[in-house]
């Protein structure tokens, strides 16, 4: 019987969240830490290691390796290179200043995963998300569907938070999600949210919230408390190491799970092979099953335009873009 494998790469601040989140998971037999800090791979592996001598703990094999250990990976989640630093001013700093820096750092990730395969399906979580994902997918000839991004799932679950806190429900019976960049300008899809039933208009209403159920004021609430969690400790990872396990598992179960996830458009909204964005997809063993395109109302048609304009605007600033993609 086949084991079941997951590496995660990259065991700073996000990916240690990933490997703890992973191994209480109980779904993966053996689970392997890369990263440039050989020692923080060892200890990290160790640490755990030693954790399965405990009594709820599954007892998953975890080590350290190399690009190796993902010959016969089921699942890679990356997790690798720095992320945006907090402001002194609390001011929202700009993730596109790490494009640089990170595009070299997903560029050699999987020039290092596919000496060894091109089948496992690849979770990315590095910032800034869209421009890494569309690099990874399109520059080294990988199987389609296979490789994709957290997106906006982390900035859906922070929606669906806040509205609940506005009406005092629990954010599981809101439904309803964030589409286009994992960032700026993310948008929420109101035309589609509901709870039970209830729609964008009918909730204040019946539900007698806080504050009007405003667009505008609530798309900046989800992207500015993404800020306060990192001027407050310093970084964020337990909602997006939730996220990027909770695909993984999507993965592995073949549950054909639909989430808001970052990959290349296809003919969606009039792109088509030009950005990375987050919309509606179905995830199943093959990773991305298929790309939903829901149908959006004029201003959130506006709001993924100019999303998928200022991906485009990163993508430009480290060379990527169909005259940059290898044949």
């Amino acid at each position: 019987m086949k084991k079941t494998k997951l590496v995660v790469a990259g065991v700073g601040h996000v990916g240690s969240y990933v490997l703890a989140n992973a191994m209480k998971l109980g779904l993966f037999s053996e689970i392997a830490v890369l990263d440039k800090k050989k020692g923080v791979a060892f200890g990290e592996a160790l640490d755990w290691r030693h954790a399965t001598a405990l009594t709820y703990m599954p007892n998953t094999s975890v080590k350290a390796g190399d690009y190796s250990e993902c010959a016969d990976a089921d699942v890679i989640i990356c997790a690798a290179g720095p992320s945006v630093l907090p402001s002194e001013k609390d001011e929202m700093p700009d993730r596109a200043g790490l494009a640089r820096t990170n595009a070299a750092v997903v560029r050699e990730v999987m020039a290092g995963i596919t000496k060894y395969t091109k089948e496992a399906v690849i979770i990315f979580i590095t910032n800034p998300l869209d421009t890494i994902v569309y690099i990874a997918e399109n520059e080294f000839g990988y199987s389609k569907g296979r490789i994709f991004g957290t997106g906006t799932m982390l900035d859906s679950a922070r929606l669906r938070q806040l509205v609940a806190e506005n009406y005092s429900i629990d954010p599981k019976s809101v439904t309803g999600y964030m589409m286009g960049e994992h960032g700026f300008t993310a948008f929420p899809v109101f035309s589609r949210l509901n709870v039970q039933g209830f729609r964008e208009k009918e909730l204040d209403s019946v539900f007698k919230g806080k504050e009007p159920l405003d667009r505008e004021a609530f798309r900046q609430k989800v992207v500015k408390t993404a800020f306060d969690v990192l001027n407050g400790k310093g970084w964020t990872n337990a909602g997006v190491a939730e996220a990027a396990v909770t695909l993984a598992k999507a993965v592995m179960l073949d549950e054909k799970s639909i989430y808001p996830v970052s990959a290349t458009l296809h003919g969606q909204y009039g792109y088509n092979g030009d950005v990375a964005l987050s919309i509606p997809s179905v995830i199943g063993r093959n990773g991305i099953e298929q790309q939903l395109e829901i149908e959006l109302d004029e201003q959130e048609t506006s709001w993924l335009h100019e999303s998928a304009k200022s991906i485009q605007n990163t993508m430009a600033s480290v060379k990527t873009g169909k005259s940059y993609i290898q044949a």
